[in-house]
């Protein structure tokens, strides 16, 4: 674990693989840590595998106003420059993809390539609906009114079937580890998408761009994912099959494999479907 001090955030990050590598940034969902991508750790060996908390979230510094996405594209852009990475490949997964497409309109010359999971261009109507039940469950500070106000939307009918007794745990370690400091973040940080809108604006994107969703994802449907890859120019596509949002973790190892596959070949006369 380390920290580097940006914009006045004391950001948390933690490094894996070669040092020397290519540098591979991930950026967190909303609910998301560095401590969630544990199982991913040695996944990336090849690259320089960076992995951020964006201020309030995990070890990184909490804000005290409300803000928007574009806060953490600055604040993303001067940890890079801080960090003397030159440019990097950068992946984004739901909250985390929002603002790696914004970091790409405004800074692509920053990137290699781009990765986005189970993201949005925009926050529609139901969306913002949706930020409302968990604003509120989050108000309660309560970890079992919190889990299931949210996790039925994460992960996949199938895998809450098969899954039943590592979701009950999920729910206690809820009531045992989220604090009032933490739950406060997170209602500053979904507000931040709120008006999320840059679906008419994504087509300026020419990097090297792999969009991944799951079929059965249904906090951002999987049509979203392909709106994003129909209006990114030559981007590939990944569907995963039987995978919610959660799909880092209901697929795991098609999920690593994918990312690393893309990175492998992405500059090269390989299609990549």
């Amino acid at each position: 674990m380390s920290k580097v001090n940006v914009m006045g955030y004391e950001i948390n990050y933690e490094v894996y693989g070669k040092k020397d590598g290519e540098p591979l940034l991930f950026l967190n969902g909303i609910m998301m840590s560095t401590l969630s991508w544990a199982p991913f750790k040695d996944a990336f060996e090849d690259y320089q595998a960076i992995f951020i908390d964006f201020f309030d979230q995990g070890a990184s510094s909490k804000e005290t106003k409300p803000y928007t996405q574009d806060l953490h594209v600055e604040v993303l852009k001067e940890l890079i420059d801080k960090l003397n990475l030159g440019k990097v490949h950068l992946f984004g997964i739901s909250f985390g993809g929002e603002v790696a497409m914004q970091f790409a309109l405004k800074y692509q010359d920053r990137l290699l390539t781009l990765i986005l999971s189970n993201t949005v261009s925009e926050t529609n109507a139901l969306m913002q609906d949706l930020e409302e039940a968990w604003d509120y469950a989050a108000s309660t500070y309560d970890g079992m009114v919190f889990f299931n106000a949210t996790m039925p939307f994460i992960y996949s009918s199938k895998f809450y079937r098969e899954n039943s007794e590592w979701l009950k745990g999920r729910a206690e370690l809820f009531n045992q580890t989220l604090t009032p400091e933490w739950y406060e973040g997170f209602r500053r940080a979904i507000r931040s998408a709120h008006s999320l809108n840059i679906t008419d604006e994504i087509h300026k994107i020419e990097v090297p761009t792999l969009v991944m969703g799951g079929d059965l994802d249904i906090l951002t449907p999987l049509e979203n994912q392909i709106a994003i890859h129909e209006r990114i120019k030559d981007s590939k596509m990944l569907i995963m099959k039987d995978a919610g949002h959660g799909a880092m973790y209901e697929k795991s190892y098609e999920f690593a494999a994918a990312i690393v596959g893309f990175l492998k070949t992405y500059n090269k006369n390989i299609v990549v479907k």
